[in-house]
């Protein structure tokens, strides 16, 4: 950070040194004077001045000022691009009336917001879109076809194969998805009935997807001991389709996995020296967060839904076997002690505590707890299971963006995952500016600019004249993560300001509660590009 704040110090004197343009002076809105401007593409900070009109950005660094209607002063403070999340559960929120401020995103500087994330959400996109154009939301949403639900509505939640009138249908679905604006497709191949399609499907549809301009993100087929094998399936899916390449929370999860990240690192650098596209992106934190049952519960066991599940547990046959699947898989996250209940309404005295500590309490086994839960609707849960070096290592990739893999949320009884609080003022105040393990350039590249070529996004994730005013500014003494495991609905320090499309969504310190977001439709490929 001091050295952020000399560097700062010293560019104020040879920019201020610079003859100043000779065009005419610029009016603006909103003025921001004298902070370090960071403006998302890796270059040094330089001191200078943002000016607002409307909803875009007129004047970045030296320009003659004209008429303004508010000067915001910005000396000592950091100004750059507002973070765009690839990789949020926010579906339903934004759209819900308690919850589609997403003050614990906007707190932290984002101002968009990528949905249809892991296979799950809406897939009628026209319609999801119109919903947020009607009412606003915080921040910005750009949605992704979700696989999982897609092949829901069609095949069902089954273990088998698409017939081609089904596969078809599909193909139909995604081609109005993306027509709609879609900004590609996703995958959760964790997850029924995303799971349930194979290489062969996936690529059929992402050919789809590819053709009309969109991406293919992937929560891959496995993150533990497979993880190889997962990441050379999505770069075989994206070299069939021929369209680029996402992988979502890159990690390597389970001990016995640690030190793989690094080897699935070089597999996808050799495809991009090849000329492949492929990106990823990470939350900075060794814990994960899902359902229980995607956790312990093999796939196969899960094929139809709860009432098969618990059909196969009452088997003579299959019981026996399914449990001592769940008995294996608990055994390689500590007995249950890697496991904490982040939800669970049936027993709210859980919350918090891990599935060990539950039994032991309770004179019970970890596996008897689990399958408790799974008979009373499942919990959803934090999963203590990655690397810190790995975590680190991942977070230096120029390829590697920053993603919350988190949800728009309300203080609650419930203890979620801090990643939808803290996970850009970790990345950029603990890991970037306290602890240099990258550059606090990099760090912000990795929340805008790099998202937003991910995406294609053309318009945002740049402080530059003409981009659309989504804008972040902090103090880079102060920004800084508080959300904790023990006390996750805690917002983060440090943001003074924030814009969305022009408009105070925080000032001086303060969410505003404007629902100035957006949904981005991604266009369409020129006629000849199809």
């Amino acid at each position: 950070m001091l050295r952020l704040l000399l560097l700062a110090s010293v560019q104020t004197l040879l920019f201020s040194s610079l003859p100043h343009a000779a065009e005419e002076a610029l009016d603006a809105d909103v003025l921001l004077q004298g902070g370090t401007l960071i403006d998302g593409s890796g270059a040094p900070g330089i001191v200078g001045n943002v000016a607002i009109k409307g909803d875009r950005i007129v004047g970045v660094g030296t320009f003659r000022v004209g008429r303004v209607g508010r000067t915001i002063d910005c000396t000592g403070l950091l100004v750059a691009p507002g973070f765009i999340d690839l990789h949020t559960h926010s579906d339903n929120q934004v759209i819900d009336p308690l919850q589609r401020a997403s003050v614990n995103y906007v707190i932290q500087g984002c101002t968009t917001q990528v949905t249809g994330n892991c296979g799950s959400g809406p897939i009628r996109v026209g319609e999801y879109y119109r919903k947020i154009d009607s009412e606003g939301a915080g921040t910005n949403v750009a949605h992704l076809l979700p696989q999982g639900a897609l092949r829901n509505e069609v095949v069902g939640n089954v273990d088998r194969k698409a017939t081609p009138e089904e596969l078809a249908r599909m193909q139909a679905l995604a081609e109005a998805a993306l027509r709609d604006g879609a900004w590609g497709m996703s995958t959760g191949l964790i997850y029924v009935p995303s799971v349930y399609a194979d290489t062969a499907e996936l690529v059929e549809l992402a050919k789809v997807v590819g053709r009309l301009g969109g991406i293919y993100a992937s929560h891959i087929r496995g993150e533990g001991t497979e993880l190889l094998a997962a990441v050379q399936e999505a770069l075989l899916i994206g070299r069939e389709a021929r369209l680029p390449v996402h992988i979502s929370h890159f990690k390597a999860s389970g001990q016995e996995a640690w030190g793989t990240l690094r080897a699935a690192a070089e597999l996808i650098e050799q495809a991009r020296q090849q000329g492949q596209v492929v990106t990823a992106d990470q939350y900075p934190y060794v814990a994960s967060s899902t359902s229980l049952e995607a956790t312990v519960i093999p796939t196969w066991a899960r094929s139809g839904g709860t009432t098969a599940l618990l059909q196969r547990l009452d088997d003579p046959e299959t019981g026996p076997r399914l449990r001592a699947a769940i008995q294996e898989s608990l055994s390689k996250k500590r007995d249950g002690a890697a496991l904490l209940i982040a939800r669970y309404r049936p027993r709210p005295d859980w919350i918090g505590k891990n599935l060990w500590d539950i039994a032991h309490s309770e004179q019970r086994s970890p596996l008897e707890i689990a399958l408790d839960i799974s008979r009373n609707g499942g919990a959803a849960i934090v999963h203590f299971s990655m690397s810190e070096d790995d975590v680190r290592m991942a977070m230096q990739r120029p390829w590697v963006a920053t993603a919350s893999d988190g949800s728009s949320k309300l203080p609650s009884e419930e203890k979620p995952h801090p990643r939808s609080f803290g996970t850009f003022a970790r990345k950029i105040g603990r890991y970037a500016l306290r602890e240099q393990v990258v550059s606090v350039e990099q760090a912000i590249r990795s929340a805008s600019t790099l998202p937003a070529e991910i995406l294609g996004l053309k318009d945002r994730g740049r402080l530059a004249v003409g981009q659309f005013a989504d804008i972040v500014v902090f103090d880079p003494r102060t920004y800084l993560d508080t959300a904790t495991y023990e006390e996750p609905h805690q917002y983060c320090t440090g943001t003074r300001y924030v814009f969305v499309n022009g408009q105070p969504a925080v000032h001086d310190g303060i969410p505003t509660g404007a629902l100035a977001g957006r949904a981005l439709r991604h266009p369409l490929p020129t006629p000849s590009g199809e």
